[in-house]
């Protein structure tokens, strides 16, 4: 009877000994599978982790890219200023040869119907005044001072001053007229010395002259032919 118990309580112990062994192969394998599993899993967020940081970083990307979008924007505007600038400078530059007007070329003393009256507005002060008329057919330019020498009764000729004036603007069409002046002081004693016979012309900016007689009833020059002088051109209307 000893014999059967303590083989009965022998076939307990062994079957409980597998018992547990089993139990704790059971729990270790379940914590291998755990573990396997928390291992299997664990990479799989860092993994879909990377793809969002990525996106992120695309973003980025695409951010700079409208970055350099707005910048390739600004240089188009700077294009823009420079266009502008070179239009402005075009603009620029036809305002400035509309008002040089370059274009006018200067009256031909052939074009011209010349003549010369006397002006005196009394019996001191002289004035002899010329008309130059554009016969041409084109529009001409007669802005600026003549030349103008005076050729004395003993045959000299005596180159003749300029006023103190600025020349005016004066521009011809065909018909127009364009006048300018002598002015001196009038000797009525008698004992001049000066004997004027002609007044010889050249057109502003010609090398042509043209001989005109000496208005009558202009009188004689008082002093020398160095105090007469010749003032600018200018137009009659």
């Amino acid at each position: 009877m000893k014999l059967t118990r303590i083989a009965a309580v022998a076939a307990l112990g062994v079957a409980a000994t597998f018992s547990l062994t089993a139990c704790n192969g059971d729990d270790s394998a379940s914590g291998s599978a755990a573990t396997g599993s928390a291992s299997s899993s664990a990479p799989s967020a860092p993994s879909t982790a990377a793809p969002d940081g990525g996106a992120k970083d695309s973003g980025s990307g695409s951010a700079s890219s409208n970055g350099g979008s707005a910048s390739s924007g600004g240089g188009s505007s700077a294009g823009k200023g420079k266009s502008g600038s070179g239009k402005g400078a075009a603009n620029g530059a036809v305002n400035g040869t509309a008002k040089g007007d370059g274009k006018t070329t200067f009256c031909k003393t052939a074009d011209l119907a010349i003549d010369a009256q006397n002006a005196a507005p009394d019996k001191t002060s002289g004035r002899v005044n010329i008309t130059m008329i554009n016969r041409g057919s084109t529009t001409c330019s007669a802005t600026g001072f003549a030349g103008v020498d005076i050729k004395d009764a003993d045959h000299t000729s005596n180159p003749i001053a300029r006023g103190q004036a600025q020349p005016r603007v004066t521009t011809l069409k065909p018909g127009d007229a364009a006048v300018f002046d002598l002015a001196y002081t009038i000797d009525s004693s008698g004992n001049s010395l000066s004997h004027p016979t002609n007044i010889l012309v050249t057109p502003p900016n010609e090398t042509h002259t043209i001989t005109l007689d000496w208005p009558s009833g202009a009188g004689q020059v008082k002093g020398s032919y160095a105090d007469v002088q010749v003032y600018p051109t200018h137009n009659t209307n």
